[in-house]
């Protein structure tokens, strides 16, 4: 949690979020990786890294990358804490379908108070999990390890169970809910196929061949 003089712009905050997001992945984060998951300009983000850099949020090094320091940590934390909840809010208090959700959690979690995230959290029971079964941090700043792989890993003729689905398209989003593709359901690795290049499935006893790009965002147990 934050203190109460702590402030910072959205824009300070989006950069911190994403530069977090792409550490899980490989750290330093590199400036064109950031500028493609924010769809802005090189040139833009390697500025604003120096703006952060400065605030002693981020450890940035020109051609090297940029990593958060443990301040920077703990306000991107705080910022996907707020989102997460409120995805989850949206989607099982308000009925929202789970491809529709970010877009609405962008535009509150900036704004949301203390005292209306702990509302929102004893609401939803305390959850560890928000709608696509990405972790939830703590008030304290702990977030969850997630011990998974991805489904594309799996071999055929086995039997996993999903546990999250790391992708923000929308179009992604609501295909794989459609079909039923949502954390905590059981699935069964029927074909993969070099060739075509896709993965065909079963889930709840239906048959579903989607090409590896999507399948890459799927982690199982």
């Amino acid at each position: 949690m934050l203190r109460e003089d702590d402030f910072f712009s959205n824009r300070t905050e989006d950069y911190l979020k994403n530069i977090f997001k792409l550490e899980q992945i490989l750290s330093p984060v590199k400036t064109n990786s950031i500028a493609l998951k924010m769809e802005l300009s090189s040139a833009s983000v390697t500025g604003m890294l120096k703006k952060l850099h400065k605030m002693k949020l981020v450890i940035y090094k020109p051609y090297q990358g940029v990593s958060l320091t443990k301040k920077g940590e703990k306000v991107a934390l705080e910022i996907i804490r707020h989102h997460r909840l409120i995805e989850l809010f949206l989607n099982q208090k308000m009925g929202i379908d789970w491809d529709k959700v970010d877009i609405e959690a962008e535009k509150l979690e900036h704004v949301l108070s203390e005292e209306l995230e702990e509302v929102l959290d004893k609401s939803l029971g305390f959850p560890t999990l928000d709608p696509h079964g990405d972790p939830i941090p703590s008030k304290e700043g702990n977030i969850k390890k997630m011990n998974e792989k991805k489904l594309l890993e799996v071999q055929e003729g086995i039997q996993v169970s999903i546990t999250r689905v790391g992708q923000e398209n929308n179009e992604i989003l609501k295909y794989l809910g459609e079909i039923g593709l949502i954390p905590g359901v059981s699935v069964k690795i029927l074909k993969k196929s070099l060739k075509t290049d896709t993965i065909t499935i079963s889930v709840n006893g239906v048959s579903h061949t989607f090409s590896n790009s999507v399948g890459s965002f799927v982690f199982v147990t």
